[in-house]
């Protein structure tokens, strides 16, 4: 009997190693994706943010070409959303990049706008505070579902805020939109991270539930670039020094 339990316990603490590892392995492929993706995004906003003003407003200076460059990402992710578990690996990959590259086009006017010593302060504090949330999210043992619910709804009321702002132009609800921003993004980047976790935990004993798992990582990826690239908007908004 106690050579059946020892037995027992290698095997269980075999598994958990190797549900570990897979779980580890997984998680540095989402993260990677998205370091990628955030390299591509600053190199294209960079190149042509600092580009001789006749290349920056030959871009931005035509009004539907502007429209199209803000839109299209958000087009993007919609197409990202309903179709990268439709694709193969590589090719929602390779979707996902090309919307870093778009969204990269989207964010170069912040060179024109904000010194590159603000740009980078923004930055550095995003990376920090990104990554400690994360980790929570990793690492906790708490259930952030009803959270997430509730940042969503967040996202929702920002999305008003702005509008009305849009209009009013109040310092003071911008400041408010700003903090708020950063706070509500941050609480989802550690929901995110632990739902990424789940998926995978739950994909990956199904059938073909690795191949599944990584497509979802993609879309994972997405939601952690997305809630990074706001984050810095925000930082950036709040923090950042005008040229």
């Amino acid at each position: 009997m106690a050579e059946f339990d020892s037995m027992r316990s290698t095997v269980q603490s075999g598994a958990s190693i190797g549900i570990d590892s897979g779980l580890r392995a997984h998680m540095n492929k989402v993260y990677g994706l998205m370091a990628v993706a955030m390299v591509i995004t600053g190199a294209v906003a960079w190149s042509i943010g600092t580009s001789p003003d006749e290349i920056f407003y030959s871009i931005f200076g035509n009004s539907i070409l502007s429209l199209l460059i803000m839109f299209a990402p958000l087009g993007f992710v919609f197409f990202l959303s309903a179709r990268v578990m439709k694709m193969s690996y590589s090719a929602g990959q390779l979707s996902f990049w090309l919307f870093a590259a778009l969204m990269g086009l989207s964010l170069a006017s912040i060179f024109k706008v904000y010194t590159g010593a603000s740009i980078a302060n923004a930055f550095f504090t995003t990376a920090v505070a990104f990554g400690a949330m994360s980790l929570f999210g990793y690492t906790t043992k708490k259930d952030l579902s009803g959270m997430g619910r509730f940042l969503f709804m967040g996202v929702i009321g920002l999305i008003v805020a702005m509008i009305i702002n849009w209009f009013t132009q109040s310092p003071g609800l911008e400041f408010a939109i700003n903090v708020l921003g950063v706070l509500i993004f941050a609480g989802l980047t550690a929901y995110d991270t632990q739902n990424i976790k789940n998926t995978y935990l739950s994909l990956r004993s199904a059938p073909n539930g690795e191949q599944i798992a990584a497509k979802a990582g993609i879309l994972g990826a997405l939601s952690l670039y997305i809630n990074f690239l706001n984050m810095f908007m925000f930082l950036l908004q709040f923090m950042g020094n005008r040229e």
